[in-house]
């Protein structure tokens, strides 16, 4: 999870399920099968999930493989 030595998250942006997803190019039940995974944190509000556009980049960039 990214991490904010201030722990001050007012400047942090928050992306929907569905952001993630158009974001990733994958769906949408791909982004909360990551989420219920545990592979990419996220918050609950109400019923509904939000993850840290910081946390979908460190994913994306930690998920790189070389495939040659």
């Amino acid at each position: 999870m990214a991490t904010n030595t201030t722990g001050d998250l007012s400047e942090s942006k928050f992306l929907t399920i569905a952001e993630v997803a158009a974001m990733m190019r994958v769906s949408k039940m791909t982004v909360y099968r990551l989420v219920h995974g545990g592979d990419l944190p996220a918050l609950r509000v109400g019923r509904s999930f939000r993850v840290l556009e910081e946390d979908v980049n460190d994913y994306l960039r930690n998920s790189f493989y070389n495939a040659g």
